[in-house]
């Protein structure tokens, strides 16, 4: 690895005091101060900081169930390894982390504060601590009473070992007079409601209701000090030596071990009997820098559900909220019955979530009405219940062959999945699962069609899940293509996977583990030759982490022969741009905005190569899933990704923040006269606009107008009605 001399401040961030990485742990704690800053912006509706709000808690409650619980692995392993260096290093990064996570929420009760006062002023009251008058009291004691008592359980003896009982993220209520009352995970954190005599609704959340009414319900006379325990939430099933009948039963196991897994944090709120804290931290086996005094509400990750339950006048109001978005359903999917004519004659290109994910849903509804269509086949990692997709597939099983690999070990959503496969297989769909060691993380589709005397293959391929929920929330990219090329890759991929086989010799796509980590470092090497020979080099990136050691010594590598380098990086990144001797050529931006940034695009100039891909720049992409980088072959979108999505991200000058070399984030502006763009506002309108000016409009959407509504309109200030390419394209 390279070495270069490191500001003080910088070094503090770093894996090793002299190693050009900053730890992912740490970068990841500062991609939540980025969350937490949207949540802050006054500039942002309330409803959508409540939300950011909300995002912040729940990505904290993870941290702990993944990340701490790793790192608190690795410590252990260096023990046993007598690595005494490395564990003080490692020691002093958790210590630096764990204090971080304190000081983020005394952030987030700031955050909270200011928004319940803002949120009553709109109409909208965020009951906290006691109710402020006798209306709100009574809605409150009915949400209780109605909501929450009668799923309580009775008290029951506490000593302080009875907190080992406590499942992950689960509520303790405790008494001074040794008893207790587990709250039963099934009760909802938040609760909206409105009186039928009060205009303005409420939300409350759980730890309120039971503060304020747990004590006089049971005639304790006295509030109850709450607890709340987080238990290591990773396990790793390798289904290598299993057999497909019984890899769900493996998997519903290791989801209940999640439950039980080791205590990591305890956080607390209320007045505890004398020496009950500490006797409770003992009995978790945990050092006092793990247990946390919650930052205003235990329950705070539930914000977001219970806006969701407001009123619609009130979702609706602009003053609280975006205007709902309307996605566009492109031209060449409003007629099924054209579209593989269609497909024949070039490549489609969907961005989500503004062009509308009914477009793969009527791409899968054509397939499963053409009686021309013999096959239908596709990989899922995460897709929602409700999903149209599934009912297609279902009916389509009784006409056609349809097969179907599950990954059941998508985190969090295992049980979903097992449930999903159970309906699949009762619809008479086949289904695989996911093998081995790897993680089947690749996004593909493929129908296979008659023609003449032929079969043609149309392929599908995505950089995010098959999941309508999420295509409105994050952004992604997918492309669906004739390519002859690129459908004998997919149909060797599914036979292969099918099989239990790890899919490698394609011409076109890129698998992991077998040959992306290797194939992006030989890209990244091109542009080193084509710099060094004095011809113009480019690297650019859009990922959602970047902290594969390999790459990044890589890139600085690159930086020193005289590479540009663009990185759009949403999370975490260990790489430390703008060194001098070290990564001078190269800067990072990252934009938080109303969607959730999760496309992944790389770009090689000077080789004229582009993929997408459902992999991130980690290790675990690389080397411990299954994952698929495709290129993009079709020359107008190849010009249109090129000229005017890159060039708005990496222009952004209104919700972008910019990596410095002394490890920090700051705010990118616009100088001048320099246009303000704020990225996602800007796609958004092209997609409204038919993306009128760009590549795109030369040939899909010739035909007129293909739906939604324009979005301008918007103030300037705030760089919503950025719509010039060119402007764009400066970036």
């Amino acid at each position: 690895m390279l070495q270069a001399k490191f500001l003080p401040t910088l070094k503090s961030l770093l894996i090793e005091p002299n190693t050009p990485l900053i730890h992912r742990d740490v970068s990841w704690l500062q991609f939540n101060d980025r969350v937490l800053a949207e949540a802050s912006h006054s500039t942002n509706p309330m409803l959508e900081r409540a939300k950011f709000l909300s995002i912040t808690a729940s990505n904290i409650d993870e941290f702990f169930m993944i990340r701490i619980s790793s790192l608190s692995r690795s410590i252990a392993a260096l023990l046993r390894a007598e690595d005494k260096n490395r564990i003080r290093r490692l020691c002093k990064i958790r210590a630096s982390i764990l204090e971080s996570v304190a000081n983020f929420g005394a952030k987030q009760v700031e955050a909270l504060d200011v928004l319940s006062e803002e949120l009553h002023a709109a109409g909208v009251h965020l009951v906290r601590h006691s109710a402020s008058d006798e209306a709100h009291q009574r809605i409150c004691e009915e949400v209780f009473l109605s909501q929450v008592l009668p799923r309580l359980g009775p008290p029951e003896v506490f000593s302080p070992a009875a907190v080992t009982q406590l499942d992950n993220l689960q509520l303790g209520a405790i008494f001074k007079n040794n008893v207790w009352i587990r709250i039963p995970k099934s009760i909802p954190t938040t609760f909206a409601a409105r009186h039928e005599n009060a205009g303005a609704p409420c939300i409350f959340f759980l730890d309120e209701l039971l503060l304020a009414y747990l004590g006089p319900t049971f005639r304790f006379g006295v509030s109850p000090a709450l607890v709340r325990v987080t238990r290591d939430g990773d396990f790793t099933l390798d289904l290598e030596e299993e057999d497909s009948e019984s890899v769900p039963d493996i998997v519903r196991s290791g989801v209940k071990t999640r439950d039980r897994g080791r205590p990591v944090r305890l956080q607390y709120r209320g007045d505890f009997r004398e020496g009950y804290l500490g006797q409770c931290m003992n009995a978790l086996r945990l050092k006092q820098d793990a247990v946390i005094q919650a930052p205003g509400t235990m329950c705070l990750s539930g914000l977001w559900s219970a806006v969701n339950q407001l009123p619609e006048e009130f979702r609706a109001n602009a003053a609280l909220a975006y205007p709902a978005l309307r996605p566009v359903l492109p031209l060449p999917f409003q007629d099924r019955k054209t579209l593989f004519a269609q497909l024949k004659q070039h490549d489609l290109l969907l961005h989500h979530p503004y062009d509308a994910f009914d477009a793969y849903v009527e791409w899968i509804r054509a397939a499963c009405e053409d009686p021309d269509v013999l096959k239908i086949e596709q990989t899922i990692y995460r897709m929602d219940t409700l999903s149209p997709v599934i009912g297609l597939l279902k009916s389509a099983a009784a006409k056609k062959k349809v097969r179907v690999i599950i990954e059941l070990r998508a985190r969090f959503d295992e049980l979903n999945n097992l449930a999903l496969a159970d309906e699949l297989r009762r619809a008479g769909v086949e289904v695989a699962f996911g093998f081995g060691k790897l993680k089947l993380h690749a996004k593909v589709a493929l129908v296979t069609r008659k023609e003449g005397e032929a079969q043609a293959l149309y392929t599908h391929l995505s950089t995010g899940n098959y999941n309508a929920s999420t295509a409105r929330q994050y952004t992604d990219l997918a492309v669906i293509t004739a390519n002859p090329e690129i459908g004998a890759d997919a149909r060797l991929f599914f036979d292969k996977a099918w099989e239990g086989e790890v899919p490698a010799a394609f011409k076109h796509l890129l698998p992991a583990p077998a040959k992306l980590h290797r194939t992006i470092a030989g890209l990244i090497g091109h542009e080193i030759e084509a710099a060094r020979s004095g011809k113009h080099a480019r690297v650019v990136a859009k990922v959602n982490a970047l902290v594969d050691e390999g790459v990044i010594e890589r890139l600085y590598e690159a930086s020193n022969a005289g590479v540009q380098v663009d990185l759009i990086v949403r999370g975490a990144c260990s790489l430390v741009p703008g060194v001098k001797g070290l990564s001078e050529k190269i800067r990072v931006v990252s934009v938080v905005d109303r969607f959730l940034e999760h496309s992944r695009i790389y770009y090689f100039e000077n080789a004229r190569s582009m993929y997408l891909s459902s992999a991130d720049w980690m290790p675990r992409n690389f080397f411990s899933r299954l994952e698929l980088a495709f290129p993009v072959l079709d020359p107008t979108i190849y010009r249109y990704l090129e000229q005017v999505v890159i060039p708005a991200y990496l222009g952004d000058t209104v919700k972008a923040r910019e990596l410095t070399p002394q490890g920090t984030w700051k705010k990118r502006v616009a100088y001048g006269r320099q246009p303000k763009i704020r990225s996602q506002f800007f796609l958004e309108q092209l997609a409204a606009r038919a993306y009128e000016g760009t590549p795109l409009a030369e040939r899909e959407f010739s035909a007129g107008t293909a739906g939604g509504n324009s979005i301008a309109g918007k103030e300037a200030d705030d760089g919503k009605d950025a719509d010039s390419r060119s402007a764009c394209a400066s970036g």
